[in-house]
């Protein structure tokens, strides 16, 4: 997800990523051959106003995460008799679900037949999702009655990833990011402690283990981290998460070839480094059970150290609750590659049992072409929700990034335009050009399986039951709590492998390579 602080690296459907931070990917009309075949319908576009329907008012009902805003029903009311003026009949139910809670709760909804027509979603928790039929298939519908932002997609050859089986089931955002990992920490506290570290001098996990005991030693009584070390380590060996099980690849491996993390070297390294910060007091003892949102914790002081990415580490407020916080960022491996944000890393999806499809996709084609409707739902209401200072959106009365009353609402990311993005008191003028910048720069590259949406069904009785040993076990060892790390390491690769964990590795492997092969052949 995007906009959140506190680095999360999840490699479990139970745990599929919840963005830290805070954070994308041709074909023509008749469609492509690539990873997944995409059939688009052969269909004549309408013009804009003929796609839009005479029925009665409808009632659209959106999902996304977080904790709803004060305003959030007055503003979408007002969009409501917006888009009525542009001949779109409907009326919005906007929920929210708490961001440790949205992924099992989307699944447990989807899987009891639940009717709703819109969610956000994170790559991870879709792939899941889509990978069970319970996502629409848009490849007919799209094209019609969206014309504007399919063809935003066909500029950025971006559907691939959100298409399985053939089936186009998802709505990419269109930012182009990195999430390669910065150290943070709180620059006040540490100075106040005569605790200095040069700019851009914490790049390695042993820089961020010596701050760490430095952090503590003169903290002792403060929570510190509940972040395990085993992010640090994906980075440091170049590491490309699968997001699927647990399961990856090496970047510098010209054959892809998929492994299981917790038989990597890296992981054991990772391990014996938690279980020291565990001890030492670093890690908080409950970090493993803490759903509390980590980017809040970071914000409200709660938390001495985390890990960012790019846009935090250079956002102009970060959105501490006390302005006397100050934070000091460092990138780490700034050598070693690391894979791009992929365009389904936010993704919106309508759900397989929605009554209204079309009535979405004709208000998502508005949100493409029309500035108006795009600062109602991302920005609210002028004078209420926001203000303008010259082109610049700003809070509005004594309101802030923690106690907006709309602003910076979770999961609005997958509606971001950057043809309507207005700079912020957190996002400044040209902030996202300067993080495409970086997203291009030569260390920053796009993965060579972006598109390849895994399908778990063949194995889903095995994908299950790992999953229920990494609950078990894995998850105490990646979080310090094993006191034996050896051996409950060794105890822990055997339960998977007897798991038929050869069956997994190969079945993904065979998607993978096809997937692969399938980028070679000729599209014609």
């Amino acid at each position: 997800m995007k906009g959140r602080s506190a680095m999360s690296f999840c490699r479990f459907p139970r745990f599929a990523a919840i963005r830290l931070l805070s954070l994308t990917l041709a074909f023509g009309l008749a469609g492509c051959t690539t990873g997944s075949e995409i059939r688009m319908g052969s269909h004549t576009l309408p013009a804009e106003k003929s796609a839009m329907s005479a029925e009665p008012e409808a009632t659209l009902k959106f999902y996304f995460g977080g904790e709803k805003k004060a305003a959030t029903d007055e503003v979408w009311t007002a969009v409501s008799d917006y888009v009525k003026t542009k001949g779109l009949d409907v009326k919005f139910s906007v929920q929210f679900i708490p961001w440790p809670e949205y992924s099992g709760k989307l699944l447990v909804m989807a899987a009891a037949g639940d009717r709703w027509d819109l969610n956000f979603d994170t790559e991870s928790s879709f792939r899941q999702m889509a990978s069970r039929g319970s996502y629409l298939r848009l490849n007919d519908l799209l094209p019609i009655y969206a014309p504007h932002l399919y063809e935003r997609y066909r500029q950025q050859h971006s559907l691939l990833s959100a298409t399985i089986g053939g089936d186009v089931v998802g709505l990419p955002w269109t930012i182009k990011m990195n999430q390669r990992p910065y150290a943070g920490w709180r620059a006040d506290l540490a100075e106040k402690a005569g605790i200095y570290r040069s700019p851009e001098s914490v790049q390695t996990v042993e820089d961020v283990d010596r701050l760490l005991h430095d952090l503590k030693k003169a903290y002792p009584n403060h929570k510190l981290s509940r972040i395990p070390s085993l992010s640090l380590y994906l980075v440091r060996d170049e590491w490309v998460d699968l997001g699927f099980y647990g399961l990856g690849f090496y970047l510098n491996d010209p054959k892809y070839e998929v492994r299981a993390i917790e038989d990597q070297p890296f992981y054991a390294d990772a391990a014996f480094m938690s279980r020291t910060w565990y001890k030492d007091g670093i890690l908080n003892p409950d970090s493993k059970i803490d759903y509390e949102d980590g980017a809040d914790q970071w914000r409200n002081g709660k938390m001495l150290f985390t890990l960012t990415s790019h846009e935090w580490a250079y956002a102009a407020d970060p959105g501490f609750a006390d302005t006397s916080f100050r934070q000091q960022m460092s990138l780490l491996y700034p050598d070693k590659k690391t894979v791009n944000r992929s365009s389904i890393s936010n993704v919106a999806a309508i759900n397989r049992n929605s009554e209204h499809p079309e009535l979405v996709l004709q208000f998502l084609d508005l949100l493409e072409t029309d500035e108006r409707l795009f600062d109602l739902v991302i920005y609210g209401i002028q004078g209420k929700t926001y203000e303008l200072d010259g082109g610049k959106v700003v809070y509005p009365d004594n309101l802030k990034f923690s106690t907006s009353n709309y602003m910076d609402w979770g999961g609005q990311w997958v509606f971001w335009k950057p043809q309507f993005l207005r700079p912020t008191e957190t996002y400044p003028e040209d902030f996202w050009k300067e993080e495409a910048r970086f997203a291009e720069l030569p260390v920053n590259v796009d993965s060579p399986v972006e598109g390849l949406l895994l399908n778990d069904q063949p194995i889903s009785d095995l994908l299950e039951e790992r999953d229920q040993i990494y609950e078990d076990f894995g998850k105490s060892i990646e979080f310090g709590m094993e006191p034996d790390v050896a051996q409950a390491l060794s105890a822990y690769r055997e339960k998977q492998r007897k798991n038929s964990l050869d069956t997994i590795i190969s079945e993904v492997q065979r998607q993978v390579d096809q997937f692969l092969a399938s980028q070679h052949r000729d599209p014609s």
